[in-house]
């Protein structure tokens, strides 16, 4: 497993510097990324939260998955490598 980890079912008013208090919480927090619609600007519903150790990532998963954040129940898991399209 590495250190990023994938973040789901966000509410779109979260920002970065929310999150990043709220993973810090779990360890050092490397990086946050809220990625947006190319079209509309708005938030995707998602991020990725990059910690400085694999057991900080796994402190992050054991302790924020399934937690309810700003009324939605948040999904955290190790982030996939996107698969390439052919």
């Amino acid at each position: 497993m590495k250190n990023k980890l994938f973040v789901g079912n966000l509410s779109y008013n979260l920002t970065e510097t929310t999150l990043e208090e709220l993973f810090a919480e779990s360890g050092k927090v490397v990086s946050v990324a809220i990625p947006t619609d190319r079209e509309t600007g708005r938030k995707r519903g998602f991020a990725f939260v990059e910690m400085s150790s694999q057991a900080e990532a796994e402190a992050a998963i054991e302790s924020l998955n399934g937690k309810d954040i700003d009324g939605r129940q948040i999904v955290v898991n190790a982030s996939k490598p996107k698969e390439k399209a052919y």
